[in-house]
């Protein structure tokens, strides 16, 4: 199974993934920017973009990787990734369903005075980061549009990082 945490920068979605992670017996936190930067790496670089996402072979090498740990590890694979363009999780999730894993999609959401608070607060990205500043208004446009609707909202607004991990594994574990 995979427990995918989506949500804008900012939302608690890496903090939250290790404590799910703990939560969870057999799990494992697959960071799919990984993908994102192998395929930076490549040399001499792939056409510009401002995100990897939008390069074609990232939704597919993600879903591929995550198959692969699967079929190698058993278990459950948590997944802290913004996937905000709904086309790229239509890709991401029917391939996952291709190979008959299941998806649990939850989606951390904050008020977007709770958001630009923590992104100016971050200690390990550092202060009032541009590009994640940049992705507040995206991100609200998908959550009116189509994300909260494919996925399980928790609103981490007034939720610590262990509160938010908590609700996720009992809503995991039924």
């Amino acid at each position: 199974m995979i427990v995918w945490l989506n949500g804008t920068h900012g939302a608690g979605k890496t903090t939250t993934s290790a404590l799910v992670r703990q939560l969870i017996p057999d799990s494992r936190v697959f960071d799919a920017e990984k993908v994102g930067e192998t395929l930076m790496d490549i040399s001499p670089g792939l056409p510009e973009t401002d995100n990897f996402q939008h390069w074609p072979p990232w939704r597919p090498l993600v879903v591929e990787t995550a198959r692969h740990v699967l079929a190698y590890t058993g278990g459950t694979l948590v997944v802290p990734m913004t996937v905000l363009v709904e086309e790229y999780w239509r890709e991401i999730s029917s391939g996952l369903a291709r190979h008959a894993i299941p998806v649990r999609h939850f989606v951390l959401h904050a008020d977007r005075e709770t958001l630009r608070g923590r992104i100016a607060g971050d200690t390990v990205v550092g202060p009032d980061s541009p590009f994640r500043l940049a992705h507040l208004e995206p991100y609200a446009e998908a959550a009116r549009s189509w994300l909260h609707e494919e996925a399980e909202v928790v609103d981490t607004t007034h939720l610590t990082p262990a509160e938010a991990a908590l609700r996720i594994a009992q809503a995991v574990r039924g």
